[in-house]
């Protein structure tokens, strides 16, 4: 759809940024906090790049005040971030640690100071160790009640001062990595067991909501899920059949959930022909039916492209964590599809498709499918950014990256998609999970490296200025005009 003219963004758009606690804070055992599943995890040889770990991170703990002041003078409308549940709740349940919420009420009311909105995700991969210990985590129904428990104790404490909270982040990818592919903890390679724990996740998640309308009446919520929209390699019928189980598998079988209580058909009686559907038991489907979110959060990084893949086809393949670009191996799912590069596309270092057209590809779907306000809650490039001479950083590429997925999304705007904000990932370089801190997503550069934590100063890049002047203007703002300022 082309338009002769973009309509303007809302007068209260949220452009905003994002984080994670375990990729952020550091001080992973102050103040009472008790160890996640991260926090183990990334300590056993070989799970991660160069072995790094959270430990100390870009230590926002300690200097939350100063990244604050950062956003506000960038001008950040929004700021999402995540509460690290055994910081709040040591052993996941039980005693609770006082310590833990000054921390984040004190990051609240500076962000509120600062006229920051923000956006408070209740879940970002961080599952207290104890629980896993105790009852395997995710793979036990008693982590519903014990998450819901916590949720209620972070709407009790915060719920007069944030609107906008995200239940999961990406529930996706840490039932898919931790569960079926194995990379993330708990290291499980069973997708039985990953339907399992991710049918459990969705119970949690609509108990989490069901409290919220009781603590939290005048709030928003709703999930953030990591959507990479499917193409057909091209028009043979069985590619776009290929691409329609892609769709339903990857895609509509976490968003359905969110939105109507229920699984896609076709992919339940997929998984039920070949043993692995998940456990639903009395009152399931009841509780999931009455959840409904207000809007439905986005992840977007890139697009996928499928074709056929017989019954003895291609499985699961190698991911690209180096850094290393075409290391990516095809992967898929026998029977219903199998991945391919798209040649209309180039891609980062890590093999991620760059593709502004599949956000509002991605928009326009939810849109249509479940009628609900969209809020993108991660975009953004990782790769490689050079500091030099003069503490200076000419991270061009990102703003290209960033620039051109803003006009995607006034584009989605025009097409008449209700879109609330827009969450960069990330405000400053972070650790990124299994690649260490080479991979470099910030507008903030955090002079720290693998091997040395160094004096993690903070240097505005580029594109921090660039970004300024997005906030000021309301929309895109092309590199040649931050040039001729900067």
């Amino acid at each position: 759809m082309e338009h002769n003219r973009l309509a303007e963004f809302p007068k209260d758009f949220l452009w905003g940024s994002a984080s994670a606690a375990y990729q952020v804070e550091g001080a992973w055992d102050k103040d009472g906090k008790g160890p996640s599943v991260w926090d183990t995890f990334a300590k056993q040889e070989g799970t991660t790049f160069k072995g790094t770990n959270g430990d100390v991170a870009i230590d926002h703990y300690n200097r939350y005040k100063e990244d604050v002041r950062l956003m506000a003078e960038m001008g950040l409308k929004a700021y999402r971030f995540s509460v690290a549940w055994s910081r709040i709740y040591p052993k996941g349940k039980g005693e609770m640690n006082k310590n833990g919420l000054d921390f984040y009420n004190n990051l609240i009311d500076e962000l509120i100071k600062n006229n920051i909105e923000p956006v408070l995700t209740l879940y970002h991969w961080d599952v207290p160790q104890a629980l896993v210990d105790e009852y395997g985590g995710w793979e036990s129904r008693e982590i519903i009640d014990d998450f819901n428990n916590y949720c209620v104790t972070l709407y009790e404490e915060f719920g007069d001062r944030v609107k906008y909270w995200v239940t999961m982040n990406e529930q996706n990818i840490f039932v898919s990595h931790g569960y079926e592919t194995g990379i993330h903890p708990p290291g499980v390679k069973d997708k039985k067991r990953m339907l399992n724990a991710n049918h459990i996740a969705n119970l949690a998640n609509a108990k989490a909501i069901q409290s919220f309308r009781k603590h939290v009446p005048n709030g928003k919520i709703g999930p953030s899920f990591a959507y990479m929209p499917s193409y057909p390699f091209d028009s043979d019928p069985n590619n776009v059949m290929a691409f329609e189980n892609a769709e339903e598998e990857r895609s509509y079988w976490w968003m359905d959930v969110y939105v109507y209580g229920k699984y896609p058909t076709t992919i339940w009686n997929f998984y039920e022909r070949e043993g692995i559907a998940p456990t639903i038991e009395e009152g399931d489907y009841e509780l999931l039916s009455q959840a409904k979110p207000d809007f439905m959060g986005v992840n977007f990084y890139k697009s996928g492209t499928v074709e056929f893949n017989p019954l003895d086809g291609i499985g699961l393949g190698a991911m690209n964590f180096s850094g290393e670009k075409g290391t990516t191996a095809e992967s898929g799912v026998p029977g219903l599809y199998k991945t391919k590069d798209n040649p209309y596309l180039d891609a980062t270092n890590w093999d991620w498709e760059i593709d502004p057209e599949g956000l509002r590809i991605a928009m326009r779907r939810i849109s249509s499918r479940y009628n609900l306000p969209i809020l993108i809650t991660e975009n953004g490039l990782g790769e490689y950014d050079k500091l030099e001479a003069n503490d200076v950083v000419n991270d061009d590429y990102r703003i290209e990256y960033i620039n051109n997925h803003i006009k995607a999304i006034q584009e989605a705007i025009t097409d008449g998609v209700n879109v609330i904000g827009y969450c960069t990932w990330a405000f400053s370089d972070v650790l990124s999970w299994l690649n260490g801190y080479q991979k470099r997503y910030g507008f903030v550069y955090v002079n720290r490296d693998e091997y040395d934590e160094k004096d993690l100063r903070r240097i505005k890049k580029k594109s921090y200025y660039w970004y300024k002047e997005v906030i000021k203007n309301n929309g895109p703002v092309e590199l040649s005009q931050i040039n001729k300022k900067f």
